[in-house]
């Protein structure tokens, strides 16, 4: 006996691990088994150049652009400038912007004439005549040229797509989520700094029109019959939101009067589909924006004004300019992605990439790496725009029923500074992560809102990390919950709820990665109200009267956990 209690505590560690082993092999698939067995991946000094703020990064604060750009359609090329307006944070006379070596710089221009510049894998060094003082404001113009990347299967990967419209017409778009901006123009490839506004200026070919970002400001003709279209965007905006989307649109308008005032709806498609755009809009635009609103505070860019841009891809976020195509149908794709039925009444691409506004534009990761921000509260807004028009419980069966699509593969948080995402778990298990902590720590639908909308003007056109949005639900619950926030995020496998029954007598514990996990679970006897009890790593009596293993009910419709019942 002095043995057992000498090494009881060894036991019971191995047991834990055991049982944490087991609880991993039944929250993830055999796929994600698999994983266990591939190599970690390998980073180059062209990761860390993408993906680190080093001080030749950080030495410079982006104020302004204007990226002035031709399009050649005809040779797949563009050709033009990017003027670069900052404002110095150190003292300085080296620094560093981004664009694909497939690209060729043709000059770096400072103060009127050529300055020297180096390149190493899609980084650009540029080194100034003169110390350039902190505090002080310059500005610097690249011109470029080339066959900018085309695009395999946009969006998912980045890059042009070139095609043609119904009549044979050019039909050009660029999506460069991940990959990063710098695939088709020169800029501060990084999402920590954002430009505070931005002149987009495209020139295309006779009888067509470009859609960019912000407002039109100007359209001018061109000798040889090309039109240059000049965008104004008034607020903040990260690099991949910029886009080029090039067609003969025609084009409808409409408004909306929300919480900042009237708001203008601007709708840019191909002449064919006019009245299929027209009456799919008009069905999901205006509720679309009125739960969002709700839900998570004024639209973040009333000055630039909302549109939908038909695309040859299925879609993006592209700030205020959000490129769509959904074929003008519920679903995505016709399909619904969390099998309940719920997910067919709405166009998917409309309420996912418009909830993007607030989450991934308005506030924006620091890191792709902390990508879960834009992902997981705007996957979690489509079940809001579920509750906003069907009901609460409506809501949580779409939720429920996004789990399909969950692998818990990997960490939804990714590695830091080498501009790689984590598990593509960031949009379903997050949205999941989300419900499940409005369940355990903000039952009351108006303080949840409340919540919501406080985190959309508490980092109001901001650049953010994990840690602060972490903060902040902390504050505002009063709770410490990070240690449930880093299991669903840091960890692939799910925390399991190990409840045991030993003489009539019911206890239980959590099983996590994370030492101190605590959670509030919700459970009752079958038929019953449930009980929320406050549970942590180590065992503790479940005080319900008549408890058995035959009638134990845990609310794993809220909860996604692992259960283990013995």
């Amino acid at each position: 006996m002095a043995f057992f209690a000498m090494y009881s505590h060894y036991f019971s560690a191995v047991r834990s691990t055991f049982l944490l082993f087991l609880a991993a092999l039944l929250s993830c698939s055999l796929g994600a088994s698999a994983q266990l067995l591939q190599p970690k991946p390998a980073f180059t000094r062209a990761d860390s150049l993408r993906g680190a703020l080093t001080p030749l990064r950080t030495c410079y604060d982006i104020n302004y652009y204007h990226l002035d750009v031709k399009l050649d359609v005809a040779n797949k090329s563009i050709s033009g400038s990017n003027l670069f307006h900052f404002t110095a944070t150190q003292d300085f006379t080296r620094l560093q912007f981004d664009l694909f070596a497939n690209l060729k710089v043709e000059k770096v221009e400072y103060q009127g004439k050529p300055v020297p510049y180096t390149r190493e894998a899609n980084a650009v060094f540029v080194t100034f005549p003169a110390p350039i003082q902190k505090g002080s404001r310059a500005e610097f113009r690249v011109y470029y040229s080339g066959q900018p990347t085309v695009a395999k299967n946009a969006p998912w990967d980045g890059g042009f797509v070139f095609t043609q419209d119904g009549k044979g017409k050019p039909w050009v778009a660029t999506a460069c989520q991940g990959v990063g901006a710098s695939i088709w123009w020169p800029t501060k490839d990084h999402q920590a700094d954002e430009v505070d506004s931005m002149l987009i200026s495209v020139t295309v070919p006779k009888g067509l029109k470009d859609i960019s970002n912000g407002r039109l400001r100007k359209t001018t003709k061109l000798k040889g019959g090309a039109t240059r279209f000049d965008w104004f965007v008034n607020n903040p905006i990260n690099n991949y939101d910029v886009a080029l989307n090039v067609a003969d649109y025609t084009h409808f308008a409409d408004e909306y009067t929300g919480e900042k005032g009237k708001l203008t709806l601007d709708y840019w498609v191909l002449p064919e589909n006019l009245a299929k755009a027209k009456t799919q809009f008009a069905a999901n635009v205006k509720p679309m924006l009125k739960a969002m609103e709700n839900w998570f505070g004024p639209y973040p860019f009333y000055e630039d004004g909302f549109k939908l841009i038909e695309t040859p891809h299925l879609g993006m976020e592209h700030q205020s300019a959000v490129a769509y195509g959904n074929k003008y149908q519920n679903g995505y794709l016709g399909a619904d992605r969390s099998a309940t039925g719920w997910g067919l009444k709405w166009d998917f691409i409309i309420i996912h990439e418009s909830g993007h506004e607030w989450f991934g534009n308005n506030i924006t990761s620091k890191d792709i790496a902390d990508m879960w921000i834009h992902e997981s509260f705007t996957t979690y807004s489509e079940a809001l725009f579920v509750e906003s028009q069907f009901g609460k419980l409506a809501a949580q069966q779409y939720i429920h029923g996004q789990r399909r699509n969950i692998r818990n593969d990997k960490p939804i948080i990714g590695p830091y500074e080498v501009n790689r995402e984590g598990s593509s778990d960031m949009y379903d298990k997050g949205s999941n992560l989300l419900n499940m902590i409005r369940t355990a720590y903000v039952p009351d639908d108006a303080k949840w809102r409340e919540l919501l909308r406080g985190l959309s003007s508490t980092f109001y056109h901001q650049t953010v990390t994990t840690d602060q949005i972490i903060a902040y639900f902390n504050k505002q619950t009063g709770q410490d919950l990070t240690p449930v926030f880093d299991q669903y995020l840091r960890h692939s496998a799910l925390p399991t709820l190990e409840v045991r029954f030993v003489e009539g007598k019911s206890e239980a514990r959590w099983i996590a990665n994370v030492p101190g996990f605590a959670l509030p679970i919700r459970v009752r006897q079958k038929g019953g109200e449930y009980s929320t009890l406050p549970l942590t790593t180590s065992f503790q009596p479940l005080s319900l009267p008549g408890l058995t293993k035959d009638n134990l009910e845990v609310d794993t419709e809220n909860y996604y956990i692992g259960v283990l019942v013995e």
